[in-house]
């Protein structure tokens, strides 16, 4: 079994940082391509960032330049700081890994959620 646990969500002031973290655990051979998505209620989910196991990583526009996605091969966890947060940043974030098990079955897992709320 394999599982995404997700911490660091909370409210934060326009201007504010913050530091996401997903870790991924059980039965691991391989932690690919992680991912952050976000969701707003009436509004579909967006993907945040990415970050291959080779560590390229790409963004969406709306955060270049302000969040940096990064991970920890070695505690099979990605990260996602954020700054300079602005109240359109509010949504609960949510952590994707492709992860290929120990019995060699590959698929993509999802994180419980965490909310993020920047006040206007």
């Amino acid at each position: 079994q394999v599982q995404l646990v997700e911490s660091g969500g909370g409210l934060v002031q326009p201007g504010g940082s913050l530091r996401l973290s997903c870790a991924a655990s059980g039965t691991i051979s391989r932690v690919n391509t992680m991912k952050w998505y976000r969701q707003t209620p009436g509004k579909q989910r967006e993907l945040v960032a990415s970050i291959t196991s080779g560590g390229s990583t790409n963004y969406a526009d709306s955060v270049k330049g302000r969040f940096t996605i990064s991970r920890d091969n070695a505690k099979n966890t990605v990260y996602l700081q954020m700054n300079s947060l602005k109240s359109e940043d509010t949504a609960v974030y949510y952590c994707n890994a492709l992860i290929l098990d120990t019995k060699r079955y590959e698929r993509s897992y999802w994180g419980q959620g965490t909310q993020v709320t920047v006040p206007s």
